[in-house]
């Protein structure tokens, strides 16, 4: 079994004034900036035959290259359940047209549909109970982030695993966006 997911790479000028922000915040494992993504449709666990139809399908995805930013900071979880913090995505019509394409090569490939709704973001660290006054002072500090616009011209399938220091993810195939 292959633990994948499709994600479009952050540049590493984007990833290195993220990098900037990762303090403040006790305890938080920060995400190295290799490991910086957008992701677009998270595929968990797969049978390495799925994996390979799944490759056929992405390999199929229609797209062409699209400009984002970054914009805003936020949470997921609320109170002690808080588990990460992330750079929000500006909304962005082309790349929400992505993601439902990488959605319907997943159902194209045998996988379940995804069932919760799609929120373009990069994780930037992962917290084990952390201080939600601690959060809400991160947040604020940092709410007014704003990247200047970056061209994406390609994403990728990705694995990862586990490992003493957190997730570890490797690029397994590219598929260009024009």
């Amino acid at each position: 079994m292959l633990r994948l997911f499709a994600a479009l790479a952050v540049p590493d000028e984007i990833g290195e004034a993220l990098a900037r922000r990762q303090q403040g915040l006790p305890g938080a494992r920060w995400r190295p900036l290799e490991a910086l993504h957008i992701t677009l449709r998270f595929f968990g666990e797969v049978r390495e035959d799925m994996a390979d139809d799944l490759d056929l399908a992405l390999g199929g995805v229609a797209g062409r290259p699209m400009e984002l930013e970054l914009a805003g900071v936020g949470a997921f979880g609320e109170g002690e359940d808080i588990h990460a913090v992330w750079a929000g995505v500006a909304d962005n019509a082309e790349l929400r047209q992505l993601a439902a394409r990488c959605e319907s090569a997943a159902r194209r490939s045998g996988l379940k549909a995804e069932t919760r709704a799609y929120r373009p973001h990069v994780t930037l660290a992962y917290l084990r109970r952390p201080d939600p006054d601690r959060v809400a002072v991160w947040i604020q500090g940092h709410n007014l982030l704003k990247s200047p616009p970056f061209t994406v011209d390609r994403f990728g399938l990705y694995s990862s695993w586990q490992t003493s220091e957190g997730s570890r993810y490797r690029l397994e195939r590219e598929y260009s966006l024009r």
